[in-house]
């Protein structure tokens, strides 16, 4: 062939080869999905008996995670999520609103964001990525905080522990209000509002307004559902009339049972026990048993709202050709809530003051307040033992799922992972590079080799990672975890467990493998110094610190006024004394 014809040969397949390569570097859209509080076993591929057929239709396409966990607590949990640093070195060591008073503004407890993390959507939108978040924040509420300032080129965002899901309401007598961000601004919400529809609705908006501009695009949905207010339309409740009128022993043993069927953990395993001195079913009256199973199913009717709608996302992204080259990240914050908040001296009280409703007949709709309590919450959490706010795997093990673009081995995987290594995930996934400099190091690993199916697992057996908040801590190592759990429920007592054999926390090793619990003692204590975790103090507890911090707030934020009256108070009273006998006298005379 000669060299005139070779040119030509180039001419023609040049545009193939253009094609092919531009082909090859096409990036993904991902979907970052975080449900809050939803337990282990609560969406149907985990074995629950509540409808998610989205959710469970990305599972059996992708990778479901049998081993992922998180922080016990939302904000720690949502500060790892998205900078793939420790929560401590991310600045939120525990929940803002209840760090005890000592802690508060240390390098581990800034209540926001640290200046040296960066979020994984600033690195996304420096390698041209359009970055969306639409949810709850709850990392930070300054306009130095806000996600506008932290990598989001859209945001529509509450930055609380949680609000109301029909109306812009606060939930906690802690709020004044419930504050709402659209692009870093304060802004209400519509008279339609219910917040997984809306979350929906401007996700959908957000990415339909930059399809112009070809990029790929990073969205961040971070669902109310299922926090309390547990709320959800009624057209969703009534799908569970009766399905929870056994109660919450019976719940546990089906999730329990449907877990070992699905092969999310060992034969043999062992149920894990419900904390000490929860209420027993069978020593409710009918009314209460009927409240408690309606409660429930407001609960379970949320959850399949959610997954309703993002079935919708789905649909649209599927209508509009986007569906196929989309990564989807289905995984929850933390284990199930147990609160009650009713058990706090005068909170019936303030429920009645802002227009709250018990009544069991409209419970979950507009201007009700339901939630499920630790019973259910335990039942939830099935296998684990414990739930939010706790180290044992009730409140650790959360439900992972990977799916799409990118993602192809399919089925489950019992692999050790972490919520420190969504982040770098992602960024391997987008070919986007971390941050460098001054910047906090990602110390969470990249699941892709694991999603890919190109590795068994990405923690070697002698990997140690922690976990600590509100003095409640864990140190995972191959298949063995130590744990801590304080007061009252926990005994503030160290713990090991083979977790391959016993999720459910049953069987302590400690004295039978002294060599171990002192190996990983010492690991742990290591990670505590080099993260900066603070002790908490004696009696400390996180539900009444929430409390005690309100007031203090109160206080300071009002001393200047309340130092006004008291003068001025001071000064009548002086003026009576100065001046009242001769008052008196001249009225007299």
């Amino acid at each position: 062939m000669n060299i005139f014809n070779s040119s030509k040969l180039a001419a023609v397949l040049l545009p193939f080869i253009v094609l092919s390569a531009q082909a090859q570097e096409v990036r993904p859209n991902i979907v970052l999905i975080l449900a809050d509080d939803v337990g282990f076993s609560d969406f149907g591929a985990y074995g629950s008996e509540i409808a998610t057929p989205n959710i469970d239709a990305l599972a059996a396409s992708g990778t479901l995670f049998s081993n992922f966990h998180a922080s016990p607590i939302c904000a720690p949990s949502r500060a790892m999520l998205m900078t793939g640093v420790d929560s401590h070195l991310a600045g939120i060591g525990n929940l803002p609103e209840s760090a005890p008073l000592e802690h508060r503004g240390k390098p581990g407890y800034l209540g926001r964001l640290s200046d040296d993390v960066v979020t994984v959507a600033s690195l996304l939108q420096q390698a041209g990525y359009d970055t969306y978040m639409t949810g709850k924040w709850h990392l930070g509420h300054d306009e130095k905080s806000l996600p506008s300032a932290r990598g989001f080129d859209r945001s529509f965002v509450l930055d609380a522990s949680g609000a109301d899901n029909w109306e812009k309401k606060t939930y906690l007598p802690i709020y004044d209000d419930a504050d709402w961000f659209e692009d870093g601004k304060p802004t209400g919400l519509p008279d339609d509002f219910y917040s997984s529809k809306f979350f929906v609705d401007k996700t959908i908006d957000y990415i339909e307004s930059g399809k112009k501009d070809g990029n790929p695009f990073f969205s961040y949905i971070a669902f109310q559902a299922v926090h309390i207010p547990v709320q959800a339309p009624r057209e969703f409740i009534e799908k569970y009339d009766g399905v929870y009128a056994d109660g919450w022993d019976a719940l546990r043993e089906s999730r329990f049972r449907a877990a070992i069927e699905r092969g999310l953990i060992a034969a043999d395993a062992e149920l894990g026990p419900m904390p000490r001195g929860l209420v027993e079913w069978e020593g409710l009256t009918e009314k209460e048993k009927q409240f408690r199973a309606k409660s429930m199913a407001v609960n379970a009717a949320m959850l399949e709202a959610m997954d309703f709608h993002i079935g919708r996302l789905v649909a649209y992204l599927k209508e509009t050709g986007q569906f196929e080259n989309t990564v989807f990240i289905v995984m929850s914050d933390n284990g199930p809530e147990p609160g009650d908040p009713t058990a706090t001296f005068g909170f019936n009280q303030w429920l009645w003051s802002v227009g709250y409703s018990r009544d069991i007949e409209t419970l979950g709709e507009k201007g009700s307040y339901a939630f499920i309590g630790p019973e259910f919450a335990s039942a939830a959490a099935s296998p684990g033992a414990f739930f939010k706010l706790h180290a044992g795997e009730g409140g650790l093990r959360v439900p992972l799922i990977l799916s799409g673009a990118h993602v192809t081995r399919e089925g489950t995987t019992g692999a050790f992972s972490f919520i420190k290594d969504i982040a770098p995930t992602i960024l391997d996934m987008a070919g986007a590079a971390q941050a460098g400099g001054s910047a906090q190091p990602m110390t969470g690993r990249s699941l892709l080799p694991l999603i890919r199916g190109e590795a068994d697992r990405v923690y070697a057996e002698t990997d140690s990672v922690g976990i600590e908040a509100a003095g409640n801590a864990a140190l995972f190592r191959g298949d063995y975890k130590l744990v801590r759990n304080m007061p009252p429920l926990g005994d503030a007592k160290w713990y090991l467990y083979d977790l391959a054999r016993d999720p459910g926390e049953t069987n302590d090793l400690s004295a039978a493998q002294p060599e171990l619990f002192a190996t990983m003692m010492a690991e742990y204590e290591a990670y505590a110094a080099r993260v900066g975790v603070l002790e908490v103090p004696e009696g400390y507890d996180q539900m009444a610190q929430l409390t005690t911090n309100r007031i203090h707030d109160q206080l300071r934020e009002k001393w200047p006024a309340l130092v006004a009256l008291v003068l001025v108070l001071g000064g009548l009273v002086w003026a009576g004394f100065a001046f009242g006998p001769r008052l008196w006298r001249r009225l007299r005379s």
